[in-house]
């Protein structure tokens, strides 16, 4: 009987943690379709210029965020001086190509026209070397041609492979020339990404060290390119490296270029978004609502919307934010406090969110939690049948409770498929360190990642608002909010019963 009556009293208490919470349910309801197009339709505009990160678009973007947090009481936690801001700045430092070029045989090739530079040094001015050409790479191709101190050329299918530069290093050539591409056709698509990932620099936390004096990296050309600096064809030279094991190499003759390379750095300022709302009896510990707002900005004349990447994340932030502030203002706050903030340059490598857990506003021993949106407007491929789903990544991976009120809030409130596809921090796209929430977990601060997988328009001036599915982004940022508020307002802090340092050592 005793066990009995102890089961009984478990059985309600977990039953009365989980069932629905009707308070929990009216301010969810102010999480709205419309509320949510009326945010993204300004996020998403031509007139914010795809928010690319430092750009007059992005600080547009910033201001709105801010803007709405002041218009809902939060509080502006940021010191600026002997006020209070929204805004937390964030430095950043961009390495942008300067003149940057081969000769042969006197005709000046540009970057981004005729070759592509991959590589962060400046010459300082023309260096002229010989050049030897060395099959597709191998150690052996290299030591074929006699590589050391001078400039190499080779073919290959791709320059993913670790031991071609390896390779490279270990025969101590001057400088690495690679034709990747089967065309010059194909040559010209390549040049065109590069120029759009490379020509407006790469942005940084820390002031880059420019190496002087040599190129480092890799100069990618084209076929043709490729046969003019040895004074033959392109036929000729992939046959002796498909056929450099009869010492075929040798039959190209050593050759001379001239290059340059030029790296500029230039201070870049951008800015996080911080909206703080007090607690009561647990006041000094904080539950953080993130999302990044930046995205790709215009690029050949297009505007990059990112009406998905992120402001599908972004606008549910800010409604999240205002059903805690309505809670509030009836009397009905958290007793954790909340952060509600959207960070910048997450499409430039993570940085607002990694400088903000280096620089904490609060201190991250007191943060329990950050829940992560990023792209929860659309629908992939493999759910267009049945849509009512959502991938979840990193609610166990940190405490098993987090994970436990995760699914409970679903099943209790949102019922939806929950896809941990790609919860596997050995899944190829590594989705567990490729967006904001990754800053917090290496800090053993627990996480969730809210996704809705990549689709067609996914990083492509076609991401745009008349593709979201409101219905489904209103839908899932009430769940969000709902486990939000179970974590704010829960008794017990949810404990880290999974640290792990090796998780840091994997970024």
């Amino acid at each position: 009987m005793r066990k009995l009556k102890l089961f009984l009293i478990a059985f309600v208490l977990t039953g009365s943690l989980y069932a629905q919470d009707k308070t929990a349910e009216k301010y969810a309801s102010t999480i709205t379709k419309e509320d949510l197009h009326e945010d993204l339709s300004i996020l998403a505009s031509d007139a914010l210029e795809g928010r690319e990160t430092g750009t007059r678009g992005q600080k547009m973007a910033a201001a709105f965020i801010s803007a709405h947090f002041e218009s809902l009481g939060l509080m502006a936690p940021v010191k600026n001086g002997d006020r209070k801001s929204y805004l937390q700045p964030v430095e950043l430092y961009s390495t942008v190509p300067g003149d940057i070029f081969i000769e042969v045989n006197g005709k000046k090739k540009k970057n981004f026209e005729d070759i592509v530079y991959y590589g962060t040094s400046s010459t300082n001015n023309i260096i002229t070397s010989d050049i030897v050409f060395a099959g597709n790479g191998s150690e052996e191709d290299f030591n074929q041609v006699k590589a050391e101190g001078k400039a190499a050329l080779i073919f290959v299918n791709s320059l993913r492979d670790p031991k071609l530069m390896q390779n490279a290093e270990k025969a101590k050539v001057s400088v690495l020339f690679a034709v990747t591409d089967a065309s010059d056709e194909d040559f010209k698509t390549t040049t065109n990404r590069f120029k759009r990932y490379l020509s407006g620099g790469r942005l940084s936390l820390e002031k880059p060290s420019i190496a002087t004096g040599s190129a480092d990296g890799v100069f990618l050309l084209s076929p043709t390119t490729a046969a003019e600096i040895f004074n033959t064809s392109a036929e000729k030279l992939r046959a002796a490296a498909n056929d450099s094991g009869k010492k075929s190499l040798k039959k190209i003759k050593t050759s001379t270029i001239k290059y340059q390379t030029q790296q500029k750095v230039k201070t870049v300022s951008s800015e996080n978004v911080l909206g703080y709302l007090e607690g009561s009896d647990k006041k000094n510990e904080l539950v953080v609502v993130t999302a990044h707002y930046d995205h790709e900005g215009i690029k050949n004349g297009q505007v990059y919307n990112g009406a998905d990447d992120d402001g599908s994340g972004t606008s549910a932030v800010l409604e999240i934010a205002e059903a805690f502030a309505k809670a509030k203002e009836d009397g009905n706050g958290p007793r954790r406090s909340m952060l509600f903030m959207t960070v910048t340059g997450e499409e430039k490598g993570l940085l607002g969110s990694s400088y903000y857990t280096s620089n904490p506003v609060f201190p991250l021993e007191n943060t329990v939690v950050d829940l992560n949106i990023d792209m929860i407007g659309r629908i992939d491929e493999k759910h267009k049948d049945d849509i009512n789903y959502l991938y979840l990544v990193g609610a166990d991976k940190l405490s098993s409770e987090l994970h436990t009120i995760s699914e409970k809030a679903n099943d209790t409130y949102t019922k939806f498929e929950l896809d941990y596809t790609y919860n596997d921090e050995n899944h190829p796209e590594r989705i567990y360190y490729r967006s904001d929430h990754w800053n917090f977990a290496k800090n053993n601060i627990p996480v969730i990642f809210y996704f809705n997988g990549t689709h067609e328009d996914y990083h492509q001036p076609t991401d745009t608002v008349d593709k979201i599915n409101f219905d489904l982004l209103e839908k899932r940022a009430k769940l969000v909010f709902y486990t939000a508020w179970e974590l704010a307002n829960r008794e017990e802090r949810i404990k880290v019963d999974k640290p792990s340092e090796q998780k840091v050592n994997q970024e």
